[in-house]
C-alpha cells in the first residue's frame, strides 16, 4: 500500500475529462485506492484552469491526469490538439505539479454505461456524466500504473 506520507507518492491525483463545454473532475484518495467524481466546470461560467490551480490546492493534488482523446486508430486529431493545449496551461500555472496522459477513449460510453447500470436513464446524466468519465480515466491511470 502507498503511503500518502511519501514525497514521491502520486496520490492524490486529480482526472480531468476536458470537454468543449464542460469538463468532468474526479480524485483519488490519499493512498490512490479509489477515484471519486468532484464537480463537472461549466466552461461558460468558470475559467477552467483556475478553478483546477483551487482545488489542486485545496486538496493537495500531486499528480493531474488529463484524459487524451485518440481516434480509433490511435491517432490524434484535433481534439487531442485542445487537451494538449489544455494540459499546457495547467503546466504553467501548476508548474510541480507532473501532468499525464491516459488514452480516455471510450471513457464516456464506459461510464455512462455504468450510470445506467446504477439506475440513471441517459436524459439524467447530464451533469455528471463528466465526473463519471474523469473517474474512468483515473482508475485507467491506476490500473496501468499510475499506482
Amino acid at each position: 500500500m502507498l503511503d500518502p506520507s511519501d514525497p514521491q507518492s502520486p496520490h492524490p491525483a486529480l482526472g480531468i475529462d476536458h470537454g468543449d463545454a464542460r469538463i468532468g473532475i474526479a480524485a483519488t484518495d490519499d493512498f490512490g485506492i479509489l477515484a471519486h467524481p468532484v464537480e463537472t466546470i461549466d466552461r461558460a461560467k468558470t475559467d477552467p484552469v483556475e478553478r483546477i490551480v483551487q482545488l489542486a490546492a485545496l486538496r493537495k493534488i500531486r499528480t493531474l491526469v488529463v484524459g487524451l482523446p485518440l481516434r480509433m486508430d490511435g491517432g490524434e486529431g484535433a481534439s487531442s490538439i485542445k487537451v494538449r493545449k489544455f494540459a499546457k496551461e495547467l503546466r504553467e500555472r501548476l508548474p510541480d505539479i507532473p501532468v499525464v496522459f491516459v488514452d480516455e477513449t471510450l471513457t464516456t460510453s464506459s461510464a455512462s454505461a455504468k450510470l445506467r447500470e446504477a439506475g440513471k436513464k441517459a436524459k439524467n446524466q447530464k451533469g455528471i456524466i463528466d465526473q463519471a468519465a474523469a473517474v474512468e480515466i483515473l482508475n485507467s491511470w491506476m490500473e496501468y500504473g499510475g499506482l
